[in-house]
């Protein structure tokens, strides 16, 4: 019986040895590929005029770090925060405005404000932060009819927009590479359409830099939450920030997902300052995309 027993306790530590006990969930890199500690992140971070964090739409990590990112800026700000969301568009900025001041109810909100499909789980955290801390929030996405405008009438289309519609999306014209890293990001898609699903893109992002400049203080740091393919490589909203209001100081944040956690993929430095890399195997939020 002894030795039955002891063949079991070998057996066990055997079994357990070879799991390893640190199992994170995500890890933090700056963009050289060099781990960095969160509180160091944030430190930097709370000396910039704004942050894009772009993350992945279906991921719980980039969606708990938005929140965490947020409350640990808002701390280190004294308060002096601003906020923004690609999930929001600019037709709904009244709406908005409406329910963080209480004039609306939380279900007249949710009904009117065409919310994305995990909004519940995903961006309802971030708007419940914003409400209770009476920080403005922004919404900063191009109306999804124009941007549709854009990718089946093509961009010039835009100019036959009512004046009060163009109070929506950036001001006309708007500059335009096709050479640019838009295009390469896109996987070099060169097929019928591309080059139109990439000027609705671009008319986004110009969309969301615009309403970031006109929105931000000078004496508040603005974090915009965005998909990462919105501001990785140092293109998209960034390089529109630059251009409406040149020498604004912008860090970003990018989300990255890979099989191993102990080092950064190469394809992926310098892809933004800060990187969250979590495991290619982490649980989806949800599956497709649609409108509430």
């Amino acid at each position: 019986m002894k030795i039955q027993l002891a063949s079991v306790l070998i057996g066990s530590l055997l079994i357990f040895s070879s799991f390893k006990p640190d199992k994170p969930a995500y890890k933090l890199y700056n963009g050289k590929g060099k781990e960095i500690k969160y509180k160091k992140m944030i430190k930097e971070l709370s000396e910039y005029d704004i942050v894009l964090f772009g993350e992945y739409h279906n991921n719980p990590i980039s969606h708990w770090l938005e929140l965490q990112v947020t409350q640990s800026l808002y701390l280190a700000k004294n308060g002096n925060l601003s906020m923004g969301a690609e999930m929001f568009e600019a037709d709904n900025q009244l709406i908005v405005d409406e329910y963080m001041n209480g004039i609306i109810s939380q279900s007249k909100f949710e009904a009117e404000c065409r919310l994305w499909s995990n909004y519940d789980t995903d961006y309802e955290p971030l708007i419940r932060f914003a409400k209770d801390s009476t920080i403005q929030f922004v919404a900063s996405n191009i109306p999804r009819r124009y941007a549709s405008v854009v990718h089946k009438q093509g961009i010039d289309k835009l100019n036959e927009l009512s004046d009060e519609a163009k109070r929506y999306i950036a001001p006309l014209p708007v500059e335009f590479d096709a050479d640019s890293l838009l295009i390469a990001k896109m996987g070099g898609m060169m097929g019928k359409g591309s080059l139109s699903i990439a000027k609705a893109q671009a008319m986004k992002d110009a969309t969301m830099a615009w309403f970031i400049t006109q929105n931000r203080e000078d004496d508040k740091l603005f974090i915009h939450y965005n998909g990462s393919f919105h501001s990785d490589d140092d293109g998209g909203i960034r390089k529109y920030l630059q251009i409406y209001q040149p020498g604004v100081r912008v860090k970003c944040i990018t989300t990255v997902s890979q099989d191993q956690m102990n080092k950064l993929d190469d394809d992926y430095l310098n892809k933004a300052d800060y990187i969250i890399c979590v495991p290619s195997d982490m649980t989806k939020t949800y599956v497709g995309m649609r409108s509430k």
